[in-house]
């Protein structure tokens, strides 16, 4: 008999059991505000190099939203690395962990911005256009939390994660 690991445990002592349905409104805060993070740097970074190269609205906001994806998963794929798991099961994790979470902000987020009078023919200077966006991922936030509470106590989404930790 192995006595390296536990039922519950990899030989590092790491719990990887999935959480359970008391996932905590903390929990799901923590992980939205994780992929808020990753989202809105990507997203902001994508508007501003769309804007620059005065691409139109479609190519802008698609750059955009690619970007959130990039920089959503890099953030989890970053941190999960740093656990010691390999890259091929790393991406996996972070895949795994975030996809629902990111789509669903960047629909909200991007459906707000589209919705606002205006907010898409605003140039980073206007109030408009950062006011459209905040309001945008602050919506996502306050609709991502709920879904991401929902899946951690179902082991899914950043319950994934947390078993890393």
């Amino acid at each position: 008999m192995d006595h390296s690991t536990n039922h519950t445990g990899d030989a590092h002592g790491h719990d990887h059991r999935p959480v359970g349905p008391g996932a905590s409104w903390s929990m799901a805060v923590k992980a939205t505000l994780h992929c808020l993070t990753g989202c809105a740097v990507g997203e902001i970074l994508g508007m501003v190099i769309g804007t620059a190269l005065l691409w139109g609205n479609v190519p802008t906001m698609a750059l955009a939203i690619a970007l959130a994806f990039v920089f959503g998963y890099s953030f989890t794929l970053f941190a999960v690395l740093r656990s010691g798991l390999g890259p091929r099961s790393a991406v996996k994790v972070a895949l795994a962990a975030d996809t629902v979470s990111i789509a669903v902000m960047e629909a909200v987020d991007n459906g707000i911005i589209a919705l606002v009078p205006g907010a898409m023919d605003a140039h980073l200077s206007d109030g408009l256009f950062w006011g459209a966006l905040l309001g945008g991922f602050g919506v996502a936030f306050l609709v991502t939390t709920p879904l991401n509470k929902w899946m951690i106590g179902r082991g899914k989404g950043h319950a994934v994660v947390h078993g890393l930790h």
